[in-house]
């Protein structure tokens, strides 16, 4: 199985980024922007559209907000993913400039999604810390 593991450096706080990050039906304005362009909701999950026009159906499976964890699964995309789960987690800046970093992990099968997954976290993980500026 595929890990990819990808370390955010935000401007904002850490409880800000943890409301946003929160806010699971609001990532394309208020984490991802540019990167998620748009998100509709399909029953309990939402379905996220994003710049290059692809889409996937996600679902919430956790939000801990004493942990300032959360935790969501693709049940359905363009790249064919037999599984697909992802965990973001704030983490305390811990460098006096007010910031915090954001903690991204994803978990994929088959291996050969790894370097599509990657560029795309790449991609998304700029435009967080774009959203999250602070």
């Amino acid at each position: 199985m595929a890990s990819i593991r990808k370390v955010i450096p935000v401007g904002a706080g850490s409880q800000e980024a943890w409301e946003a990050l929160a806010d699971f039906d609001a990532v394309h304005e208020r984490v991802a922007a540019g990167f998620v362009t748009a998100v509709r909701l399909d029953g309990g999950d939402r379905v996220v559209t994003f710049a290059n026009g692809a889409e996937a159906q996600e679902r919430l499976v956790s939000a801990d907000g004493e942990a300032r964890r959360l935790v969501y699964t693709v049940v359905r995309s363009d790249l064919g993913f037999t599984h697909h789960q992802a965990s973001v987690e704030v983490v305390d800046g811990g460098d006096g400039t007010g910031g915090c970093r954001l903690v991204w992990i994803t978990d994929a099968l088959p291996d050969e999604v790894a370097p599509i997954v990657d560029g795309l976290m790449d991609a998304g993980a700029a435009a967080i810390a774009r959203t999250l500026a602070g």
